[in-house]
């Protein structure tokens, strides 16, 4: 930030806007030109330092180990205070540091410039160190000292650590948190938001152990799930299992529905069976292979089971036809014997609950779900008057009195946009406007943005109090999810001195427009401690500021942190489909190959999970002899060698 200026600030600030606001002088030799641009760049170094001195209140705060870099910070905020791309047009032309990739050391970066043009001119010059807080090599010895406070050393063969979000499985299987340990994981996200206490002791117990075995250090983070506004509850759908013979292209039947039937009550799964159902156990003790179990489907289609195995475990039956079973399906056993020929069927799978939502259908949120009778959306050809209007409840009811019409409301990470309508004490309607032409569902517990609306939410919810109890005995750092205002990273630090856990190093999620807004304020608050840092949470960053704008954002997100020798970490969707899928898309290559400018790259959990560790490893390890920070290397290209050379 830029504190409120000093009257000697206003006077420098004005003779800067008014030097840049003229016409550059030309890339050609000029000695007044030169003397111009040299009374811009006093102009701007006076500037620097009068916002320096103006936040000598805000340092004394300032953890002394940061405090170069809140200096630092300070006179980046005043280079980007204006527009300086003519300036930067006649540096370049004259060979000289356009200030471009100065973030890591302005004032120094300023002085050096201004001491060529000195010479260049045949004035004297006298050095200025004393004013510099820091040099080129001493800003990267800070930020490679501050990176290593808060996430470790950096592993071999590369400078940017690999963290990866646990899956729930984790807490009950140490191979995978090994294989993770071992396949390059510097740092192990435990979500908050996700499990409890017990499976998040077992999860940071495994690391640590696994840790151990591989000999590898690595820290664990835990993100406290603050306060995120999702959708509520919503009312499961119907309890059905179909029945899905597979067939060929011309519709014939190759392999048909395998389903395995058990005893009510028992778990044991049927082998060669695909899918389960629970039947009477006296009933199911009767059945032989090559038994016809008949029955009507919830079409009232006849159709038939073929036992074609039975053990202790229960039996494997096929059905060459698709069926759909619903509670009320009751399976007749077609041979006579003793015993009940006819049985219920229970444990169907019920499917979660869901909207369907089109474009220019009513959405209703309110405090609690209501109990809904299959919710719709309106599709073309059906009167809206006639629609059930679809409600969800949500997380968070304080949202309802700080909300406006017309204001922009998004659901999922963005896939269905809405603008409200009404607002009421509890309860709000919108109308859906982003949506696919086929429609959208809308799920149980998923994210609700608000970007328009101007939220006042505590920066720790009840739940993350008591989370923290258990945060300060796991985790090496704790995440502050939709940090919004310096004083929520004040009462985070709070927290954690009362909890005596005063060096757990914090990481500031910067996933809302507001906390984007507030950066510096955010940034220098950090710095009361020793180990801090900034995730850039791109998933609902995009939502909240816009799709269009989030690279724009993650640049300047990137800048200031390096101003403030701060550590960053890279975060959602990289190598998204490669972890679920197995396959990458090119342009995840290249998202992933941009993380070197940051010192920590996330990746989120996924069946091939493994398997993006090692591209993205081999990625960041390539990528590091042509990049650091945001200036490339100039590395020898054999590849372009010229012939016969």
């Amino acid at each position: 930030m830029i504190a409120p200026p000093t009257k000697a600030a206003k006077m420098t600030t004005a003779k800067l806007k008014r030097a840049t606001a003229t016409t550059p002088p030309t890339d050609t030799w000029d000695a007044q030109a030169c003397k111009d641009v040299i009374a811009q760049l006093w102009a701007l170094r006076a500037a620097m330092l009068a916002n320096e001195k103006s936040l000598l209140q805000t340092f004394e705060k300032v953890d002394p180990s940061y405090l170069a870099s809140a200096r630092n910070l300070s006179h980046y905020l005043t280079l980007r205070h204006a527009d300086h791309a003519h300036l930067q047009d006649w540096l370049a032309g004259m060979g000289l540091s356009s200030l471009g990739r100065s973030e890591s050391n302005v004032l120094a970066n300023v002085d050096k410039v201004l001491g060529i043009l000195h010479r260049l001119t045949g004035q004297a010059w006298e050095a200025h160190s004393a004013d510099e807080p820091v040099g080129i090599k001493s800003s990267k010895k800070l930020l490679d000292r501050h990176t290593v406070d808060l996430l470790g050393d950096s592993p071999k063969g590369r400078s940017v650590r690999i963290m990866v979000t646990l899956p729930s499985e984790a807490a009950t299987d140490y191979a995978l948190i090994r294989k993770l340990v071992a396949s390059g994981m510097d740092i192990a996200r435990i979500n908050c938001a996700h499990d409890g206490p017990a499976e998040w002791k077992a999860m940071a117990s495994h690391v640590r152990r696994a840790s151990r075995s591989v000999t590898k250090p690595v820290r664990i983070l835990m993100d406290l799930g603050g306060p995120k506004l999702r959708t509520g509850h919503l009312p499961a759908g119907a309890a059905v299992l179909k029945l899905s013979p597979e067939r060929d292209e011309h519709g014939l039947v190759v392999t048909p529905a395998c389903v395995g039937l058990r005893a009510a009550g028992s778990s044991d799964a049927v082998e060669g069976a695909t899918q389960h159902l629970s039947v009477d156990a006296k009933w199911l003790a009767a059945l032989k292979p090559g038994d016809e179990l008949a029955f009507d489907d919830a079409r009232e289609s006849g159709r038939t089971l073929h036992v074609v195995q039975v053990d202790e475990s229960g039996a494997l039956a096929e059905c060459w036809q698709t069926a759909y079973l619903v509670p009320d399906t009751c399976l007749k056993r077609v041979r006579k014997g003793k015993g009940a020929r006819v049985t219920a069927i229970a444990d169907l799978p019920v499917k979660e609950g869901v909207l369907h939502l089109h474009r220019g259908d009513t959405l209703r949120v309110t405090k609690e779900a209501l109990p809904q009778d299959k919710p719709k959306g309106r599709s073309k050809g059906r009167s809206k008057n006639a629609a059930t209007v679809p409600t969800v409840g949500c997380t968070l009811p304080e949202i309802f009195a700080q909300v406006s019409v017309g204001e922009r409301i998004w659901f999922d990470d963005g896939r269905i946009g809405a603008v409200i309508q009404r607002v009421s004490a509890d309860w709000l309607e919108a109308e859906i406007t982003q949506a696919r032409d086929s429609g959208e569902k809308l799920l149980s517990d998923k994210g609700i943005n608000l970007p328009d609306s101007r939220m006042t939410l505590p920066a720790l919810t009840e739940k993350d109090l008591v989370d923290l109890h258990t945060v300060v005995k796991l985790a090496d750092l704790v995440g502050l999810s939709f940090v919004q205002q310096a004083s929520d990273v004040e009462e985070l630090r709070t927290q954690l001195n009362e909890l005596a856990a005063p060096d757990i190093g914090i990481m500031l999620k910067i996933e809302t427009r507001r906390a984007f807004d507030n950066l510096p304020a955010l940034l220098f608050s950090a710095m009361a401690g020793k180990a801090a840092g900034v995730m850039i949470a791109r998933g609902d960053l995009a939502v909240e500021c816009g799709y269009e704008n989030l690279a724009e954002i993650q640049e300047e997100i990137l800048w200031a942190a390096e101003a403030a020798h701060m550590p960053v970490i890279w975060a959602t969707q990289v190598l998204e489909t490669l972890a679920k899928t197995g396959l990458p898309s090119r342009a995840e290559i290249t998202d992933a190959a941009m993380g070197e400018r940051a010192e920590c790259v996330m990746l989120n959990k996924g069946p091939h999970i493994t398997d993006a560790m090692r591209m993205l490893d081999d990625i960041l390890g390539r990528m590091q002899a042509h990049q650091l920070k945001r200036r490339p290397l100039l590395k020898a290209l054999s590849a372009w060698d010229q012939p016969g050379s």
